[in-house]
């Protein structure tokens, strides 16, 4: 039996609001909610749905017969394909509004609770150019566009080295230049790419599940260090070397060159061991006089200046005396944990990931910090009864978990803790209007802020501090 199209044609509505997850917002003649990825609110369009649900549409603007005043000029030629930076056709300033109103809706509409008036959101200094982390997929059937889908012409470079096209796992899209990590990152690319080719390496192919080259990631520090990691499929030491030698010589200034033979079906390399081909097998960044060693395998916030500024509003939400005991829970590398530290009289972190808390052993040690201790362990098995009985009830607890929130039991144990406060950073304001929600008799937030880590993106984080109810 034919399936039924339901795809529908709407004319020239006007788009009113930014939702979830980055998509734009119309309303059918209907009252149905109608998302929109290629849209900015104020534009008045035609719009092709390509999915039907219940309560909502899915869709695309077709034409547009107006454009929004809160419009600008993408900055990138591979916006609309990339997928990465999502709103860069929209101003910054709007960019901020939206994301603030974001947050206070999910607080007020998930959490039920009361809230303060929010502070301004802190936006970014930086636009482009912000991210210490990239990574990029080699393929050797590129994304091909529309035009060069209907050209007569034979394609004959096929190669790529980039992103992902969104939705499609062995599509990658080969980037020209990118805006968001800053140089050297787009010459390493342009320059690995070119002498590949020049020196026939094969680039990978995920349906054959073969091909040398994988993937690359670049980090780089505030401090000017560099970090890059060539993923190889295949293990052949000469075309490797031949490529790693070239890398060193025409980019001096890498800190770290490393590399890993990975032949699973997925490129993740968290179970690979990583080979240090040239300089150390970590970076350093820094931020006020402490140091942060970083390795491929580490968590850092991926955008450094914001990230310091995140941590200083944690810091002054939990306004320390220099008398408290406090507990970081979720605390990765230790960042936040070593960066109060000074002000508190004692700071205990707990992590799942046991390299995570190494290298947090590691940082504290090299940073001279005595008075923090790190534990490892599954959060909601770990934080107990026990483990408070034996290292002490804590005065303030500070929580970053991820994008899930935290577990019921981790807000239980908070509950029957009750420390005097709570700070929670997230990066899902969804989840943790959700865990608010489940302290909110025991809690009131006294403040909240966001602060934008992703400018030209949806994405957004959110610092509540909860004091407990007398």
């Amino acid at each position: 039996m034919r399936r039924k199209n339901n795809r529908q044609v709407f004319e020239q509505l006007e788009v009113t609001d930014a939702g979830a997850k980055g998509k734009t917002i119309a309303k059918a003649p209907d009252g149905r909610v109608i998302f929109l990825s290629n849209a900015v609110p104020g534009d008045i369009v035609d719009i092709q749905t390509t999915k039907k649900r219940k309560a909502y549409f899915e869709g695309t603007a077709t034409k547009f017969h107006q454009l929004s005043d809160k419009r600008t000029e993408p900055l990138c030629e591979h916006f609309g394909v990339c997928g990465g930076c999502k709103w860069q056709h929209m101003a910054y300033e709007h960019q901020l509004y939206y994301k603030q109103r974001e947050v206070e809706n999910n607080l007020l509409r998930i959490g039920q609770i009361e809230l303060p008036v929010p502070l301004p959101i802190l936006g970014s200094k930086k636009h482009y150019f912000y991210r210490n982390k990239m990574e990029f997929s080699f393929s050797d059937s590129r994304w091909l566009t529309l035009d060069e889908i209907n050209s007569d012409e034979q394609i004959i470079d096929k190669n790529a080295l980039g992103f992902h096209i969104p939705g499609m796992w062995d599509k990658i899209l080969d980037v020209k230049k990118c805006h968001l990590q800053q140089d050297p990152s787009n010459a390493i690319r342009i320059a690995v790419k070119s002498f590949a080719e020049k020196n026939n390496m094969q680039f990978f192919n995920p349906r054959k599940q073969e091909g040398l080259l994988r993937t690359m990631m670049i980090r780089t520090t505030s401090i000017g260090e560099i970090m890059v990691v060539v993923q190889f499929y295949q293990d052949h030491k000469e075309k490797r070397e031949l490529l790693l030698n070239h890398l060193n010589v025409v980019f001096p200034e890498i800190t770290s060159l490393q590399y890993l033979i990975n032949k699973k079906q997925n490129d993740t390399f968290y179970d690979r061991e990583i080979i240090c081909f040239t300089g150390r097998d970590h970076i350093f960044e820094e931020m006020e006089g402490l140091q942060f060693k970083i390795n491929a395998k580490s968590f850092y916030q991926t955008n450094s200046e914001q990230a310091y500024a995140l941590y200083k509003i944690t810091r002054d939400f939990a306004n320390l005396k220099g008398t408290e005991l406090v507990y970081d829970l979720y605390t990765g590398t230790g960042t936040i944990a070593q960066f109060i530290a000074k002000k508190a009289k004692k700071v205990i972190g707990i992590e799942s990931v046991p390299e995570a808390i190494n290298d947090a052993k590691e940082n504290a040690e090299r940073n001279g910090i005595k008075n923090v201790q790190f534990f490892v362990g599954d959060m909601k098995t770990v934080f107990d009864d026990t483990f408070i009985n034996e290292n002490g009830k804590p005065d303030v607890i500070i929580t970053d978990p991820p994008r899930d929130g935290m577990h019921k039991l981790v807000v239980e144990q908070l509950l029957k803790v009750a420390p005097k406060q709570i700070v929670y950073v997230s990066c899902n304001s969804a989840t943790q209007a959700r865990d608010l929600a489940f302290m909110n008799d025991a809690y009131v937030v006294t403040k909240t802020q966001a602060v934008d880590m992703f400018p030209q993106t949806h994405h957004v984080e959110n610092i509540v501090l909860l004091t407990r109810r007398l």
